[in-house]
C-alpha cells in the first residue's frame, strides 16, 4: 500500500499534467482542422521540430541558444498567426447551437434551396449568411433589421434588382431574417481570383472570421456558390446546393468534449448559485 500511495506521488502529477498536454493538444488539432491556419500550424511545427533535431544532433550551440530565447516569443506569434482560429475557439466555448432538431434543419435546407434556385433561374445575384454558433453583431448592425420568418418569397423580394435592401448581404438567424442590407467584410487573402465578385470576396471574408455559412448567387453566371471557414464551393446547382447544406449544416453532438464538459459545469454551478439564492 506504501508503495502505491508512493508511487503515485511520484508520478500522478507527471501523468496529469500528461492528459492536459495531450487534451489541449488534440483540441488545437481539431481546431485548426480545415481551416486556412492547418497548412500555417503544421509547416511551422515541422520546421520547429527539424531545426531543433538538427541543432541537438550537431550541437550548434548557438542557435541552440537562439532558438531557447526565440520560444519566448513564442505565444505572441501564436496570437499574431492564428488570430481568427483562436477568436472562434473562444466563441465556441459559450455559443449556443440555433439549428435544433433534424426536422427545423431540414425545413431551413428546403428553404434555402428553393430561394437560390428562383434567384438564379431569375439571374438575381443574392448574398445570404447562415448565424450559427459565433455571432457577428456588428455585421448585423451595419443593416437593416427585419426580424420577419424567412419565406423564398420574401427572400425573392428582398434581392430583387432595384428594390431598397437588395444591396448587401441577409442575415438569417435560425429561420428568421434578422437584418438585410448588411456589409459584410471582404477578404484581403492573396491570390483570389480575379473572376471572384464582390459578393463572392465578402462571403469568403464573413466566413474567414466566423462559423457562419454563405451562400451566394452569381447575377452574371446564375450560378450558386457556397462559403464556409474560408473555403468556398462553386457551380453549384440546386441539387449541389441541397448536398452542401447537408453536410455542413451538422447538429451539435460533433462539438468537443471539452468544450461539452466546461459548458456542462458552468450550468451546474449556475443551477448551484440559483438554488442558495433561493433558498
Amino acid at each position: 500500500m506504501n508503495q502505491l500511495v508512493e508511487f503515485v506521488s511520484a508520478y500522478g502529477k507527471a501523468g496529469l499534467e500528461i492528459l492536459l498536454l495531450a487534451a489541449v493538444i488534440y483540441y488545437l488539432l481539431l481546431l485548426f482542422r480545415g481551416t486556412r491556419g492547418a497548412a500555417v500550424f503544421t509547416g511551422f511545427i515541422i520546421v520547429l521540430l527539424v531545426v531543433t533535431a538538427v541543432t541537438h544532433f550537431f550541437h550548434l550551440d548557438v542557435i541552440n541558444w537562439i532558438l531557447s530565447r526565440f520560444l519566448a516569443f513564442l505565444a505572441l506569434a501564436v496570437l499574431v498567426i492564428f488570430q481568427p482560429e483562436l477568436r472562434r475557439a473562444l466563441a465556441e466555448v459559450g455559443s449556443q447551437q440555433f439549428f435544433g432538431s433534424i426536422r427545423q434543419r431540414q425545413e431551413l435546407i428546403d428553404l434555402l434551396v428553393e430561394t437560390a434556385r428562383s434567384l438564379a433561374q431569375k439571374r438575381c445575384g443574392a448574398l445570404v449568411a447562415l448565424e450559427r454558433e459565433i455571432g457577428f453583431r456588428g455585421v448585423i448592425e451595419s443593416g437593416v433589421a427585419v426580424g420577419a420568418k424567412a419565406t423564398p418569397e420574401l427572400l425573392t423580394t428582398i434581392f430583387f434588382p432595384n428594390t431598397p435592401l437588395h444591396d448587401g448581404g441577409v442575415v438569417l438567424r435560425g429561420d428568421t431574417v434578422a437584418a438585410a442590407a448588411c456589409i459584410f467584410p471582404l477578404s484581403t487573402r492573396p491570390g483570389l481570383s480575379m473572376e471572384l465578385g464582390m459578393r463572392h470576396r465578402a462571403a469568403l471574408g464573413l466566413t474567414e472570421e466566423t462559423d457562419a455559412v454563405v451562400i451566394v448567387v452569381s447575377e452574371e453566371r446564375g450560378d450558386i456558390a457556397v462559403a464556409h471557414r474560408g473555403d468556398l464551393t462553386t457551380g453549384l446547382d440546386a441539387n449541389g446546393l441541397r448536398a452542401v447544406l447537408l453536410a455542413t449544416l451538422q447538429p451539435g453532438e460533433r462539438r468537443h468534449w471539452l468544450i461539452r464538459s466546461v459548458r456542462r459545469l458552468v450550468q451546474t454551478l449556475r443551477v448551484g448559485e440559483t438554488t442558495e439564492t433561493n433558498s
